[in-house]
């Protein structure tokens, strides 16, 4: 456990660079595709693997957004980056917003967000409410006169496995659990808006799911190689265009027919209104607490 201690630990600063990097680059107008590619490169760069695709969602888009390998689109309003660092399938994810647009409302959405992301780290420890731990979210994203998203939450983290079945609520909630050891990602999520997000358009985002058989040559060739190459981790279409051609997309869609694919839809607020992020991946143990993504 040593080692994937120290694996967790180095993915989480090579995340930090990774943050600070898009903070430098992206800038208005700029193409997606080329901030998520150049992202991306810069994980790899530093000898990890980009846990997921760079998600680069827009305004009333909360999550689950990444450029196509065509892509036209140009950055603008409040962006959202989430960004995945993984060394050998441990994760690190971390996320941040900006305001393209100098709107008051934009930043102050970031500053709600970042807020109550601020008060859970304040008292995040081993045994620690869950419904606590959301209070104290949604009332400091709320001192900010904005909602949290009710219907996104934060999430445990396993070994290939990104999430791994424990939710981490943003707002106050009646249970009974408790933190335990583990790997978390604490993201709260702000909006001006009506606070839930509802299914959107796909993403072309994917996971691994199951392993049916399929009669297309190419598709189980692609199926092998999501396999080895990705595991359980989500992966997008553009990173099959650039490995095997643009045939791949018609083999995603025969792989996802035949079940072996979960494919993301993006998530939107759920009235039309902006939505902001931050997030954070900690580590909890009997001993302490580490923020393995904190700048």
């Amino acid at each position: 456990m040593k080692e994937d201690i120290e694996k967790l630990k180095q993915a989480g600063s090579i995340a930090k660079e990774t943050v600070a990097y898009a903070r430098s680059i992206t800038k208005k107008g700029m193409p997606l595709l080329q901030i998520a590619e150049d992202i991306e490169e810069f994980i790899r760069k530093k000898g990890a693997q980009p846990a997921f695709p760079v998600n680069l969602s827009i305004n009333e888009i909360a999550a689950h957004a990444t450029p196509i390998y065509n892509d036209e689109q140009t950055a603008h309003g409040l962006l959202k980056i989430d960004i995945g660092v993984h060394l050998d399938g441990w994760a690190a994810d971390t996320a941040l917003s900006l305001d393209l647009e100098n709107n008051q409302e934009n930043q102050n959405l970031i500053d709600a967000a970042e807020a109550g992301l601020k008060a859970a780290l304040k008292i995040t420890k081993l045994n620690l409410s869950l419904s606590k731990l959301g209070g104290a979210i949604e009332q400091a994203i709320k001192e900010k006169k904005v909602q949290p998203i009710i219907n996104l939450s934060g999430h445990s983290i396993e070994h290939y496995n990104l999430h791994a079945g424990f939710s981490i609520p943003n707002i106050e909630t009646p249970t009974n659990e408790i933190l335990e050891e583990g790997i978390y990602a604490i993201e709260p999520f702000t909006t001006t808006g009506s606070g839930t997000v509802k299914e959107g358009k796909p993403s072309t985002i994917y996971h691994l799911q199951a392993e049916n058989a399929v009669r297309d040559p190419f598709a189980r060739e692609l199926l092998k190689y999501i396999q080895e190459t990705y595991h359980t981790l989500p992966f997008c279409a553009r990173w099959l265009v650039k490995s095997h051609g643009s045939r791949s997309v018609i083999a995603l869609k025969r792989l996802e027919d035949a079940g072996n694919l979960h494919h993301y839809t993006q998530l939107v607020e759920s009235s039309g209104k902006p939505v902001a992020q931050a997030e954070h991946t900690i580590i909890i143990s009997k001993k302490e607490t580490i923020i393995t993504t904190a700048q």
